[in-house]
């Protein structure tokens, strides 16, 4: 056969392959391979077969070369034959040996040396050391042995900051904190044309930075800046609409508090793109978090129908039984969803909190820890544990718990507050005063109602330490928040009693009754500041000035 006819079929092969012909593909590239014994054909035969789900025939034409253990393409390729078949071990030793630092360094290339500094010939974008380094990472979390899957992950992204992959599974499985997430991106070697992609990976991290900062790094993707070249503007204009980077700005929303405004665009995305799974997640936590079971109830219905055997569609059931309070239920369906995909982290959350939500202690400790285990760069499983041990009032190992979560995650708001709240609790008024200082500093975005508990324990604080005038000062401020609030009203009326103004008390009482009238509390007091106010008399001036705070 001439080499034109050759050729020929090895363009048919290539076609079939595009069009998703995998049997033509595999008959051509057969007799291709038999033809010319080129070990070109012969790849590309293996190729075809490994696109057409025959991995153990793959494998054996790969393994039977003679230049399997030579050439990087078979090598890989055989591997992940091994993949597929869920052959774990024999994977790994198929790649060759290597180590890798606790940085994600490779350190150890003893064996196959090649295999881990050259790149292919035909490897043009993606390094294969990167997609080499990732498939370790998979085999050693299918082994479970996450501390290996980590290093290899990280050694993935090192080696491309192309394999969006490796960095997919180290910030969906919440491998590193939030520290790591940083280091690890500012050492990623960007080419000059990929500044766009480092803005939008530090979008992907989890996101306690300050508002201006990731508003910042959404306008830098979504419009070309005034020293962008032409070239480039056409890029960073399309990523305006970018589902991807909306869902990136709704999770963002969604960690902010600011639910409302979080349902809203996963709604407007949803539409746009209605199997969007990211956005899916965070708009079925929006939702709970907003109290809409409907929409739970359709998003649950909608996923089961068309993803039966996804873990998101038997997580969104359990939303919905967790939403109407129907614990037993949320947890049968959460609980399949870890069952389905064991590193399911909101799953493993949710099956926790249904179990708290009965005070069946023991069972959502299980829960916790199983999450914690999993998910060691994740610092809601350990905070969890931490407000299990407040409930039960062992408050010296909540604290443990909550600076752990705050070695995790030093940057969310609501370890700080957990902390000042058992600070509170152990009646240590001026450290719970440091720590619902420090939430309130490290709010990402403006106060919002999510808050005002926040600033009434500071306000709660402030008083035990009898700095009345900045604690009525904090309460003024939650009624900003919230004027539906009846343990503001009560702080700030005892706060007044306190300092002798009586009349402003007695005026806060009732605003607190309004709210409960059979409030044991505010009703006793009230008739305390009364019997005070009859005693002492009232003094106009501070009639007046309790007068004219309601103007």
């Amino acid at each position: 056969m001439r080499e034109e006819e050759i050729e020929r079929l090895r363009g048919v092969v290539r076609d079939c392959v595009s069009k998703h012909l995998y049997s033509s593909a595999i008959f051509f590239a057969d007799k291709v391979a038999a033809i010319t014994s080129d070990p070109a054909d012969i790849y590309m035969q293996a190729q075809a077969l490994y696109l057409g789900r025959h991995y153990r025939r793959a494998f054996h034409l790969l393994n039977a070369s003679q230049i399997v253990l030579r050439d990087l393409r078979f090598r890989y390729l055989a591997a992940k034959c091994l993949e597929e078949l869920k052959e774990w071990d024999q994977c790994l030793l198929m790649l060759g040996d290597a180590k890798v630092d606790e940085h994600g360094n490779i350190t150890d290339t003893r064996e196959c040396n090649s295999m881990y500094l050259d790149k292919d010939g035909e490897d043009r974008e993606i390094n294969i050391l990167s997609a080499i380094c990732f498939l370790r990472g998979k085999a050693y979390e299918a082994l479970e042995n996450r501390a290996q899957a980590r290093l290899w992950y990280k050694a993935a992204i090192k080696a491309d900051p192309l394999c969006y992959e490796a960095l997919e599974c180290l910030i969906e499985n919440h491998m590193l904190t939030c520290d790591e997430e940083r280091t690890l991106l500012s050492c990623l070697q960007f080419g000059p044309e990929d500044g766009w992609l480092s803005s939008f990976y530090s979008c992907l991290i989890k996101k306690y930075d300050k508002e201006n900062v990731l508003e910042a790094k959404f306008r830098e993707l979504e419009q070309s800046g005034p020293n962008t070249k032409l070239s480039d503007k056409s890029v960073l204009c399309t990523l305006k609409s970018n589902t991807d980077l909306l869902a990136c700005k709704a999770e963002y929303y969604h960690q902010c508090g600011e639910y409302q405004k979080c349902f809203e665009l996963t709604s407007e995305l949803l539409e746009k793109d209605p199997f969007h799974l990211k956005c899916t997640l965070v708009h079925l936590a929006a939702a709970m978090e907003l109290g809409h079971s409907n929409e739970l109830y359709l998003m649950a219905c909608n996923l089961v129908k068309d993803y039966p055997q996804k873990d998101l569609s038997w997580f969104a059931v359990g939303c919905y039984y967790y939403c109407i309070k129907k614990y037993d239920q949320a947890r049968r369906y959460f609980s399949k969803a870890t069952s389905l995909d064991g590193t399911f982290a909101s799953a493993w959350i949710g099956y926790g909190n249904a179990y708290a939500a009965q005070e069946e202690g023991d069972q959502a400790m299980s829960a916790y820890r199983t999450a914690a285990r999993l998910f060691p760069g994740y610092h809601l499983p350990t905070l969890y544990i931490g407000m299990e041990y407040m409930r039960t009032h062992s408050f010296k190992l909540a604290e443990q718990f909550f600076m752990q979560a705050k070695s995790i995650c030093p940057s969310d708001p609501l370890v700080y507050n957990e902390l000042g709240v058992v600070a509170y609790h152990m009646k240590e008024y001026k450290k719970a005063v440091r720590w619902f200082e420090k939430t309130l500093s490290h709010i990402p975005s403006s106060l919002s109602e999510m808050w005002e508990s926040t600033v009434i324990n500071l306000a709660h604080a402030l008083r035990k330490l009898k700095r009345y005038n900045e604690a009525i000062a904090y309460y003024e401020r939650a009624l900003a928040l919230s004027t539906r609030s009846l343990s503001t009203y009560a702080g700030l009326a005892y706060t007044y009693h306190l300092q002798n103004n009586y009349t402003a008390a007695i005026t806060y009482y009732h605003k607190a009754l309004w709210f409960k009238p059979d409030d044991q509390f505010c009703t006793e007091m009230l008739t305390l500041a009364l019997v005070d106010e009859s005693r002492h008399g009232i003094d106009p001036i501070v009639e007046s000035r309790s007068g004219g705070l309601f103007m």
